[in-house]
């Protein structure tokens, strides 16, 4: 699939799961506006223009609209409308109600479901004037049922509900809107919970029917399909990209029927 010159703007990119996508779009031909609030996003856009990828980076809290605004107007003067926003920042420090204070609760709400709107929000006039655009949130399967960080998996079940408004409402206009549902990524904050515990993801991996943990570059291919024509009549969708783990509970199956597979 190609995006050539198509305008792609991805939250979160010096993340795990931003990079992959950042760099799966770009090897598509595309036009990479990265976003993110740590400063890393810098030098990350400069390794790919240095592989020939037309990049422009801002800096920005996405729980922060005023600073979203300025950002989207700021990628929008260096490349164009955006034509594909993927809402994949996200946040989590609280793993569980008792240790979520009002604070605690309200910063996992603006740095998932606040901020995907205060994107959504920056993108859809232009997409609204071209009538056509897609706008793929990052959730997860927090999001379908309780695995811990409560105020993170309420967030993005709010974000599936988001999702599916922004497919009711502006369907009309061309604008399609889906959600990818990821479990375990495997990426640089698992290695940081590895050093605590080096047995964590052998131990994870037994709940994927799959075998294995979901790797950053399966999340960018199922957003890729998401947004490519493709997916042309598909809009208001949550997909999981989970090596199964939500087809059913594997390891309380094994024990029920004493089998081992």
């Amino acid at each position: 699939m190609s995006f050539k010159g198509k305008v792609v703007a991805v939250t979160g990119a010096a993340g795990g799961i931003g990079q992959a996508v950042c760099r799966y779009f770009a090897g598509e031909g595309a036009v990479i506006a990265a976003i993110d609030k740590k400063d890393t996003v810098s030098s990350f856009a400069d390794e790919l223009k240095r592989d020939g990828v037309k990049t422009a980076y801002a800096v920005a809290d996405i729980g922060d609209a005023e600073a979203v605004a300025k950002a989207f107007a700021h990628l929008a003067a260096a490349l164009g409308p955006v034509d594909i926003l993927i809402n994949n920042a996200g946040y989590s420090d609280h793993p569980t109600l008792a240790r979520t204070d009002p604070k605690g609760w309200q910063a996992d709400m603006n740095g998932n479901l606040n901020g995907a709107y205060n994107c959504a929000h920056a993108v859809l006039p232009g997409m609204q004037e071209k009538r056509q655009g897609s706008i793929i949130a990052v959730g997860s399967v927090n999001g379908l049922s309780a695995l811990g960080d409560p105020a993170y998996s309420a967030a993005k079940a709010g974000m599936i509900s988001l999702t599916r408004s922004l497919a009711l409402e502006y369907g009309r206009y061309g604008i399609r809107s889906n959600i990818v549902l990821p479990a375990t990524v495997r990426t640089p904050l698992w290695d940081a919970r590895a050093k605590k515990d080096p047995k964590v993801l052998a131990t994870l991996t037994r709940w994927y029917p799959l075998g294995r943990i979901v790797e950053p570059l399966d999340v960018a291919k199922a957003i890729g399909f998401l947004a490519s024509d493709a997916a042309a009549a598909i809009t208001g969708v949550a997909l999981p990209v989970d090596c199964g783990l939500t087809s059913g509970n594997i390891v309380m199956t094994r024990e029920l029927t004493l089998e081992d597979f």
